[in-house]
């Protein structure tokens, strides 16, 4: 979280988990607005709509939204002011009930220039339709590159050029791409709907590698935006365009129609209930600290279809829960942190969230397991890390860790990771973490991510200065520990 955020929410004062869900909730709304009022009244004034009102046209109403990256951006460029949402939004919806991907320009936020967390942003939407084998859509709206940060958007193998290097890659799957061009697509940017399998293009929008004022200073020749690249010269003298449309409204029904045309794809499900608790709960059951003890099986409750939860091993390794379930139908299987004390069959007293030798061994072997019968994993964090000390290593900790790292780090299912609390250490590693590729992570507003806790952090770094003024033959004052 940025630190004009850490600040509101300090002068807020949110006291639990429920204030600081409707303190973040606050903000996103206001990321939401984009430019503002007067960038969506300059949208009106071209005759095209803002983006969400293009969205609420493209996608069927009332079906579930699952927004990507919304924080992008978000006071990462103080010296251009701010960049809400880095000027895209991206996300999963539905077209006649079928999933797709969408990447759609805001041309309120800078005119949808790209910054470099919007080109990261747009190839993360990329790799999730190859990986989910899922539609894309692209409603392209920008003025191309943000020049003066060029040197951190255009070189890079992650950076502006991927985009078009992934656009024939995900042809090449046959996984379809539709792009709308609805107002600027400027160099580098054209090469985006014209490697997209359909082109739709309306009156007024304009797409060229180079603009009249960049056409004149390089060749001498003067000419307007229409002739040079406008909708109708695309679509009938070009033929770079497959469908010329006259607005906004008569664009996206159209895109509607001809994805409603795809095969049918996607997966059946069973019937689906509602879970045993009802998912208000969650506010009482965790604290925004992460100090309160609760038992993960009763936040599975507030999550998982009623009566379809199977603990797997479930007297054994009882730091990690491992279960086989359902939610909304579509059977699971789950890995989440158990945070109450309890006793192994040993008596060694096992504290919540840290994972023991049985407990890493008992997920292994699960998730393994889920591998084996094409479950898809949602992994629940609230995790310190793995235990320490000489019979955690005399039971073989970091063996059984690695095991548990191997196994996650090769099952093909999908994994989905959800962020409770704490995420620290190898711990984060071990649970499918990012760099465990991971096709969705959902962070609570009491996540935390770090090597450790703040807590340890410090005793650690003490340590060291105290070590360090040892060797130099002084001794810290008080005065040098509390400093």
């Amino acid at each position: 979280m940025s630190s004009r955020n850490q600040k509101s929410v300090t002068s807020d004062q949110p006291r639990s988990l429920r204030e600081m869900t409707d303190l973040i909730a606050q903000q996103e709304q206001q990321l939401r607005q984009g430019g503002g009022d007067a960038g969506q009244a300059r949208q009106r004034k071209l005759g095209r709509l803002p983006v969400r009102e293009r969205l609420g046209l493209l996608l069927d109403k009332g079906a579930p939204i699952i927004e990507l990256n919304l924080w992008a951006g978000h006071e990462m460029y103080p010296d251009v002011g701010e960049v809400p949402a880095a000027g895209v939004v991206t996300g999963v919806g539905f077209v006649h009930d079928r999933p797709i991907v969408f990447v759609a320009n805001d041309a309120t936020v800078k005119a949808g220039a790209f910054f470099p967390a919007t080109s990261k942003k747009v190839l993360r939407a990329q790799r999730l339709a190859m990986r989910c084998n899922l539609p894309l859509v692209y409603l392209v709206d920008s003025a191309g590159v943000y020049l003066p940060m060029q040197d951190e958007i255009f070189p890079d193998e992650d950076d502006f050029g991927r985009i078009f290097r992934n656009n024939a890659v995900i042809s090449a799957m046959g996984i379809p791409q539709f792009a709308a061009v609805m107002g600027n697509c400027v160099a580098g940017g054209a090469y985006l709907p014209v490697l997209s399998d359909k082109i739709l293009m309306t009156a007024g929008s304009e797409l060229y590698l180079a603009g009249p004022a960049l056409v004149k200073a390089a060749i001498g020749q003067q000419v307007s935006a229409e002739e040079l690249g406008g909708a109708k010269m695309h679509s009938q003298i070009s033929g770079t365009v497959d469908f010329f449309e006259p607005s906004d409204e008569a664009c996206l029904e159209k895109l509607r129609a001809l994805i409603e045309l795809l095969p049918p794809g996607g997966i059946e499900h069973g019937a689906a209930s509602a879970p045993a608790r009802p998912a208000s709960d969650l506010f009482d059951l965790v604290s925004l600290d992460g100090r309160k003890e609760y038992d993960v099986r009763e936040v599975l409750r507030c999550i998982v279809d009623r009566d379809s939860l199977h603990e797997y091993k479930e007297d054994y390794g009882g730091t990690l829960v491992c279960a086989y379930a359902a939610i909304a139908g579509r059977k699971v299987g789950i890995v989440a942190n158990q945070h109450v004390r309890r006793k192994s069959p040993a008596g060694e007293l096992q504290i919540g969230g840290v994972i023991y030798h049985d407990s890493a061994d008992k997920a292994a072997r699960f998730i393994m397991d889920c591998e084996q019968t094409r479950l898809p994993i949602i992994f629940i964090q609230d995790v310190t890390g793995f235990m320490v000390g000489k019979e955690s290593e005399q039971h073989g900790i970091i063996r059984s860790g690695a095991k548990l790292v191997n196994a996650v780090s090769n099952v093909t299912v999908p994994k989905i990771t959800v962020i409770v609390g704490g995420s620290f250490g190898a711990g984060n590693y071990a649970l499918c973490g990012k760099a465990f590729d991971p096709t969705f992570i959902f962070a609570w507003p009491s996540a935390k991510y770090a090597v450790m806790g703040g807590a340890q952090a410090a005793s650690t770094l003490l340590q060291l200065e105290q070590r360090q003024a040892e060797r130099l033959g002084k001794k810290l004052t008080d005065a040098d520990l509390a400093a």
